[in-house]
């Protein structure tokens, strides 16, 4: 299904294809609301089971990973179709996740507006994990930056060296910070959750949190009471229209 939106204060004729809820019982209201529960707040399935029964709304913890699971990536990638086109100057950054007991880590780019552009679990942070980090990020954002911006880990250099010669490089532990803070929400929901169990499981769930978590995390900081309740309104509205509840009356 094609649908033709136009984005409320973004200006812009966006076409996407909606998710398909064939099969489904409940409203797409009801399956994107649990979604957008579970990937906003650091809650866990039980709970959101919890907060859908305050409402009225009878749903098991299990139908609600189930959702998260089959809906949350094609969210994310909504959200992402949706955004402007990235900056040039990107800042990498990689940190370790303890799963099972076994130090993995978690690749993260971002660009100048701290923008997430891509994640990855990888199993080790050396050349080959760096040159495909940069390979796979390249091929997703279909863009190439200006400047790239990394810690001074050696496997940085030697990737960048064989991928992008042409892009700027810069190193420094102190240029680094758009990078590492972005790190922080993933940390939080690390800790709610205790931990990842599997490296498919938290590649699977960081890639949908770090598409639909950031876009209902706008820079309140910089906004008025005003401007920020206006620019949630925007992107409930687009929530809407990426999950297809906008303007649906028929259920699921």
């Amino acid at each position: 299904m094609i649908l033709e939106l136009v984005v409320p204060g973004r200006g812009s004729l966006v076409s996407s294809a909606l998710p398909s809820y064939k099969g489904h019982r409940y409203p797409v209201e009801v399956i994107s609301h649990c979604v957008w529960l579970y990937f906003r707040f650091p809650l866990s399935f039980r709970e959101v089971e919890e907060l859908m029964l305050q409402r009225g709304v009878l749903v098991s913890h299990e139908t609600v990973r189930r959702w998260c699971m089959k809906f949350g990536q094609a969210y994310a990638n909504g959200l992402r179709r949706r955004r402007p086109r990235p900056g040039d100057k990107w800042h990498l950054d990689e940190v370790f996740l303890k799963i099972n007991g076994e130090r993995k880590y978690l690749w993260r780019a971002v660009d100048a507006d701290g923008n997430v552009l891509d994640i990855l679990v990888q199993n080790r942070r050396d050349k080959t994990a760096a040159r495909h980090f940069f390979r796979i990020l390249l091929k997703k954002t279909c863009s190439v930056p200006r400047v790239v911006v990394t810690d001074k880990l050696r496997s940085y250099g030697v990737a960048h060296r064989e991928v992008m010669p042409s892009v700027e490089h810069r190193q420094s532990k102190y240029l680094n910070n758009r990078a590492e803070n972005s790190h922080q929400p993933t940390r939080q929901r690390e800790r709610a959750m205790k931990g990842f169990r599997s490296v498919g499981g938290a590649q699977q769930f960081l890639a949908a949190f770090s598409g639909i978590s950031p876009h209902f995390r706008p820079h309140r900081h910089l906004m008025t009471a005003s401007d920020h309740r206006a620019e949630m309104t925007v992107r409930f509205a687009i929530w809407d229209q990426i999950t297809g509840a906008a303007g649906r009356s028929t259920t699921a």
